[in-house]
């Protein structure tokens, strides 16, 4: 299911406000046990979750294998793993 929220905001803070829903709602589902993703992938904001959540063995696999079919590092350069 995808799940949206609406509310009352603090003109010139919505991006602020974003981020502390953002952390409330990941914080919540994780502590329930799911999963932190998006239909499009992980992505930027999903970062923070998903490092807690990715295998250490899954992180090293990828970056091997980054390091051999991207050496210069320059296809999305820091969204599943650090250079």
């Amino acid at each position: 299911p995808y799940f949206t929220f609406e509310g009352m905001g603090r003109l010139g803070a919505e991006l602020e406000m974003y981020a502390e829903i953002k952390q409330a709602a990941s914080d919540a589902i994780m502590a329930a046990g799911g999963t932190i993703t998006h239909h499009h992938a992980v992505g930027r904001l999903h970062r923070p979750w998903y490092d807690q959540q990715r295998p250490e063995l899954f992180a090293k696999a990828l970056k091997a294998v980054k390091r051999t079919l991207d050496p210069n590092g320059v296809l999305n350069p820091g969204l599943l793993i650090d250079a």
